[in-house]
């Protein structure tokens, strides 16, 4: 039916249960009586996914129509639930919940209370807000007030560089390490429209980039991988998370990145599957998610018990996809209000494989 069934079955079928759903194909039903073709909104976002992908979906979807999720938060929830169940027994996926974490990163970044969305990176990709985009368009759809994107990376050349390449604003800041205060001292706009609202810093250390995190407010993050994660991404989120719990501020902190999965990063030899090296200790340290090594290799994502399928950014769209497919056919009110939406927003984007290079 679908890859590593042997090996997935048996949790799956509990999850179903619980909702009360005999089987797969019932999920299947149940959906397809509501009008939602997953496997079809699923492999037009990306062809090259396996089966499991489509299935694990199909539950999620299932599990959301089940529970009679009324807004796109708590679908997205729901859905997973059903990628969670897809996660191999005692895989690092299944250790890490990444089904769940994805599911609750997509809830976050659909709720109108989340106003920020950081990328934390070593401003290794110029690819990077590229990705930024993609959420804040795919957010957007279902959203009232615009989801506001940064980066926030080490180094301020490579901000400037990065902003310039794209068209991004370079924020351009001093930080004061006597009063721990920062400041915005230039701001330059290298396009006009929506790539210009994605707001790109560079910090010259950790201090100064949890000062950047406080300046934007900043609701939820998630690290990059390769350059820097525990010089910059890992130390900078942990503290900020500190910060803000002794203020009383919800903040959703996602550890992502290569380092988190695979051994790339000296720290990180030698650890393989089981990945127990620097970087993703520190990520298990501050992280309310935790994604399974690189999603922008399917291969690598199999050997980690995830469902097998490339582009993690195309998660969210998915999400978003089976969701507003359900809310349409359930709410005549909310199918007028989307359909309106619909047609003022562009075609799904396309998140090149490059970025996937940073936030897998």
């Amino acid at each position: 039916m679908f890859e590593s069934y042997e090996r997935r079955i048996e949790q799956i079928v509990p999850v179903l249960n619980k909702y009360g759903i005999k089987s797969l194909e019932e999920a299947k039903e149940i959906c397809d009586e509501k009008g939602v073709n997953v496997f079809r909104i699923v492999r037009e976002i990306q062809p090259i996914c396996f089966d499991n992908a489509c299935w694990a979906y199909t539950v999620g979807a299932a599990i959301a129509i089940k529970k009679n999720c009324k807004n796109a938060a708590e679908c997205a929830e729901a859905i997973g639930e059903g990628l969670q169940s897809f996660c191999i027994p005692g895989s690092v996926a299944d250790d890490r919940k990444v089904g769940l974490g994805h599911g609750n990163l997509a809830a976050m970044l659909l709720r109108e209370e989340t106003k920020c969305f950081a990328f934390l990176a070593g401003h290794e990709s110029f690819a990077a807000a590229e990705g930024a985009i993609g959420i804040a368009k795919s957010a957007n759809k279902v959203r009232r007030e615009p989801l506001r994107v940064i980066l926030n990376g080490l180094g301020k050349d490579a901000a400037q560089v990065i902003s310039r390449i794209n068209g991004f604003t370079y924020v351009k800041t001093e930080f004061d390490f006597y009063t721990g205060k920062v400041s915005v001292v230039e701001e330059i706009s290298y396009s006009n429209g929506e790539r210009s609202k994605v707001r790109c810093y560079g910090s010259n250390d950790v201090r100064e980039g949890v000062a950047i995190m406080h300046l934007e407010g900043v609701d939820v993050s998630i690290t990059g991988n390769s350059t820097n994660p525990t010089r910059f991404q890992h130390p900078v989120a942990g503290t900020y998370k500190k910060e803000c719990t002794m203020q009383g501020k919800k903040y959703f902190s996602v550890a992502s990145g290569g380092g988190t999965g695979r051994t790339l990063h000296p720290d990180n030899m030698g650890s393989g599957p089981a990945s127990y090296g620097m970087t993703d200790t520190m990520g298990r340290m501050h992280s309310d998610a935790q994604f399974a090594g690189s999603s922008s290799v399917p291969a690598h994502v199999e050997m980690m018990g995830l469902i097998r399928h490339a582009e993690i950014i195309l998660w969210l769209g998915r999400l978003w996809l089976l969701l507003l497919s359900w809310q349409l056919k359930t709410d005549e009110k909310q199918h007028l209000t989307s359909l309106t939406r619909i047609k003022k927003t562009s075609t799904y984007p396309r998140t090149p494989s490059s970025f996937l290079i940073l936030v897998a």
